[in-house]
C-alpha cells in the first residue's frame, strides 16, 4: 500500500481518537443518541461521510500532492 494511505488512516484514527479522549461523557452520549436513531437516517449519513471521503480523496489525488 501506499505511504499516504497510511497517513489517512493515521489521521483518521487520530481525529476519531479525540473525541472519546478529551470529551468522554459528551461522546458517550453523542453515541446513545445515535443508537435512537432510525437505520435509515444512520445509512444516510455514513453515506455521506462515504462520498465526502471519496471527493477529499480524489481531490488531494489529482490536485495536490500524492
Amino acid at each position: 500500500m501506499n505511504s499516504s494511505i497510511w497517513l489517512a488512516v493515521g489521521l483518521v484514527l487520530v481525529f476519531e481518537g479525540l473525541g472519546p479522549m478529551l470529551y468522554p461523557k459528551v461522546w458517550r452520549k453523542m453515541i446513545q443518541s445515535m443508537i435512537q436513531l432510525p437505520d435509515s437516517i444512520l445509512r444516510r449519513f455514513g453515506g455521506a461521510l462515504v462520498v465526502a471521503g471519496f471527493v477529499i480523496y480524489y481531490m488531494l489525488r489529482n490536485h495536490g500532492g500524492g
